[in-house]
């Protein structure tokens, strides 16, 4: 190593550590975070590494990352981007290209999803000229069932696509099984549920593709990022040139020939020998990741079994703690899975002798954050009124979800303490509203 960098890695360690706030939890004074990344020396160190080799585009730590990543959750393929929600947006595309022939999803057709989620999960179904279907979700769970969603399937449904909500699965067993029944692609929104297990697998490895982000709030952190995963080549390649400028090229940027024809390609109605780095097979975007987020999304990922088990404890512990207290819907888990969990949901009764705003506002006031359950329901959103969709049942629980629900956190970095703190609170102002 050049001894200028080690004597700056080295400061950079001795920085980080002069940085760091050991003064005690004050209850009321120091802010409980809802979410927020968790972030070690080993990161800061590997940003600082990164950006000393000047790796400003897509690279080495980018490909280390795809591939470490891809066998952390049992896929052959990992494709980063710039956002989760740039993801999405790769992995529902993917199925409207024209490599997939009569199987392709074509505008006017349907996908099925839930109203009570985060837009990103819908608004590619929109982007592409497709139509959403929305289900309702179960109040506890904040999932959809198979039965609503077998329900939904019409004579133009042709894919589903659905997040786990709050980290916790929904029925995926049983939804893969209806995608496979009726011909229908799944796509597994993961985005909150990294290391969530559903019959003993794995979230993710459900769907033909799935979806990861690594926004600060997530199980682990690049600043923005995300990540398309997949076990189907075809796919994987569609899904890399939607995300590569739709490019038709498979060399990485600064490659110029590894399939040693770079100039004996015919496509389209170009001319025979036209380069084919610059043969353009869809219409697609520029929504790649940096390497010096993959360097940090690389030291994350060394963490990420016990942030996932942080989680996990957590929960729990805000589970065992609020149990029991009256007016209040706790969360539970989907039958048969192990969340690791991104929130804790709380459901105010209807007919409490409280609202949910007031509830929220003390809390805020004791500097616990909170959290709407995202959008609550989609469909009563400016963005989505006047837009083709359709319902299937009705939506009276997304309903509930938009009045009356809330999360607290539940990540990595909140101690036994603060959630001690959490619990006093809310069941102190429950009590004195009762």
């Amino acid at each position: 190593m050049n001894p200028h960098k080690g004597l700056i890695l080295d400061e950079t360690v001795k920085y980080h550590q002069d940085l760091q706030d050991d003064g005690p939890f004050v209850p009321g004074t120091t802010e409980i975070w809802p979410a927020g990344a968790v972030l070690d020396e080993a990161d800061r160190t590997a940003i600082v590494e990164a950006a000393l080799e000047m790796r400003i585009a897509a690279g080495p730590s980018s490909r280390r990352f795809e591939s470490r990543f891809a066998r952390k959750l049992g896929h052959r393929k990992a494709h980063l981007t710039n956002s989760g929600s740039s993801a999405n947006l790769l992995a529902l595309s993917a199925f409207t290209s024209h490599l997939l022939e009569d199987r392709r999803l074509r505008p006017g057709d349907e996908v099925i999803t839930v109203a009570a989620g985060f837009p990103t999960t819908v608004n590619p179904i929109i982007q592409n000229g497709l139509v959403p279907v929305f289900v309702d979700v179960e109040l506890g769970t904040y999932n959809t069932t198979a039965a609503r969603v077998a329900e939904a399937i019409g004579p133009r449904t042709r894919a589903i696509m659905i997040a786990h909500a709050l980290g916790n699965p929904f029925e995926a067993t049983e939804i893969a099984q209806l995608a496979e029944e009726h011909d229908l692609f799944l796509i597994e929104d993961n985005c909150d549920a990294v290391g969530s297990t559903y019959d003993g697998r794995l979230t993710g490895s459900f769907g033909d593709i799935t979806t990861v982000s690594f926004y600060p709030a997530h199980h682990l952190a690049m600043g923005e990022g995300g990540c398309v995963l997949t076990s189907n080549l075809a796919l994987a390649r569609i899904v890399e040139s939607l995300r590569d400028w739709g490019r038709d090229c498979w060399c990485e940027p600064g490659e110029t020939n590894k399939c040693l024809k770079r100039f004996a390609y015919q496509m389209g109605t170009l001319p025979e020998g036209y380069d084919h780095k610059y043969i353009f097979s869809h219409v697609g975007y520029n929504l790649k990741a940096t390497d010096i987020q993959a360097a940090l999304g690389l030291s994350q990922l060394d963490k990420l079994d016990s942030f996932c088990a942080a989680r996990r404890r957590n929960w729990q512990q805000l589970r065992d703690g609020l149990d029991g207290t009256p007016h209040l819907l706790l969360p539970e888990a989907t039958v048969r899975s192990d969340p690791s969990w991104f929130g804790f949901a709380l459901t105010v009764d209807p007919e409490a002798p409280f609202t949910r705003a007031a509830l929220v506002d003390f809390l805020e006031q004791r500097k616990i954050g909170t959290r709407r359950l995202f959008a609550g329901n989609l469909t009563r959103h400016p963005a989505y009124l006047g837009r083709p969709h359709r319902v299937v049942g009705d939506l009276a629980n997304s309903d509930i979800i938009t009045d009356q629900t809330f999360w607290i956190g539940v990540y990595p970095a909140l101690t036994e303490e603060m959630l001690a703190y959490v619990i006093a609170s809310v069941r102190q102002f429950v009590e004195a509203g009762s």
